[in-house]
């Protein structure tokens, strides 16, 4: 079963982590502007891949200057306004979790717990060797990676039984015929990489996702993160048999649906590995992609789609500088 962690940074020192849903401060603190504002990157365990084969060590304080807009889509300005959720891919851990969301506490002159995580994995093993990074110490810093959730508990609240259960991602493992999907499998023991070093490379690729209240109003909000593999690229896959929601390799597990279900806003949060997936691909789900600009080199393989009145964006929703390998997607959402 998944270590899954909820951080909510409380002083209770003797309850378990897993049950650590109480937040500092009850208190409802409604947004002057009444504004949702939901950011999406693949942060890259804050260290970049150079194109020399060089890597980049990011603090997490640089990082979020880097991706965090004002309303007229600028970075680093007084205009800047806290977030209310953060979804993100690859980060390490639980401690890689606290450790930024405190920083982004820090960030605005919040005590440390006022913002919380949740992650897939609490501490996932480590796989891979370089990492494509030549050295080796920050290859290392990329080892483990899961997949998380960061909220502001002055807007927003958590309920321990609003978090769904994981789900993981579909694949097509290597040497195995598509045949328009029959190939395809959940990518998890049998079904994983059969080789020492990668053998834990599927928890990398595991969802979560959670129901949120908006403490001012009562609205409930739902987002999701995935991260798919990079076989995803050239063959969707999104379980056995079966090629995702478009023949993207998108699916959303049967827990996470149901609080999707009962959530007015809703907001998936992808990097997909896979480019071409329209914005009408959640659709059905009363989604909507926002951003059509490449995040990953020359392709965009990073989405973000929502139910709700999301606001224009003057940048397409993309975030340019985001010291990432992956350009952050940001939606502000008006309630």
């Amino acid at each position: 079963m998944a270590a899954l962690m909820i951080v909510a940074f409380t002083t209770l020192p003797s309850a378990p982590a897993s049950a650590r849903s109480t937040e500092p401060g009850d208190t409802a603190v409604a947004a002057a502007d009444r504004v949702l504002r939901v950011y999406n990157n693949n942060i890259e365990n804050l260290v970049v891949n150079n194109p020399d084969g060089t890597c980049t060590r990011i603090s997490g304080p640089d990082h979020l200057t880097s991706m965090l807009v004002d309303d007229n889509g600028a970075t680093g300005t007084a205009g800047v306004v806290a977030p209310d959720i953060l979804i993100v891919q690859q980060v390490r851990g639980t401690g890689q979790a606290e450790a930024y969301a405190d920083q982004l506490s820090a960030k605005f002159g919040y005590p440390a717990g006022t913002y919380g995580a949740i992650v897939a994995w609490s501490d996932p093993e480590p796989w891979g060797s370089t990492h494509n990074c030549s050295s080796q110490s920050l290859g290392d810093l990329k080892k483990k990676q899961t997949n998380g959730i960061i909220w502001n508990t002055r807007t927003l609240s958590l309920a321990s039984g609003d978090i769904s259960k994981y789900w993981s991602a579909g694949w097509l493992k290597p040497g195995t015929a598509y045949n328009n999907g029959a190939g395809c499998t959940l990518y998890k023991p049998p079904n994983s990489d059969p080789d020492t070093t990668d053998y834990y490379k599927w928890k990398r690729t595991s969802a979560i996702a959670a129901r949120f209240t908006i403490k001012a109003t009562g609205t409930t909000v739902f987002a999701a993160t995935m991260h798919l593999p990079q076989e995803n690229r050239q063959n969707a896959c999104a379980g056995d048999g079966y090629t995702g929601i478009a023949n993207t390799g998108i699916h959303i597990g049967a827990d996470a649906t149901s609080l999707m279900s009962a959530s007015t806003i809703r907001v998936v949060g992808i990097d997909a590995n896979r480019t071409g997936i329209a914005p009408t691909t959640l659709s059905g789900f009363g989604m909507t992609g926002y951003g059509s600009k490449a995040t990953n080199g020359s392709s965009k393989i990073d989405y973000l789609f929502i139910e709700g009145s999301v606001r224009p964006s003057s940048i397409d929703h993309t975030v340019s500088g985001t010291k990432s390998n992956h350009l952050a997607l940001h939606g502000f959402i008006n309630y």
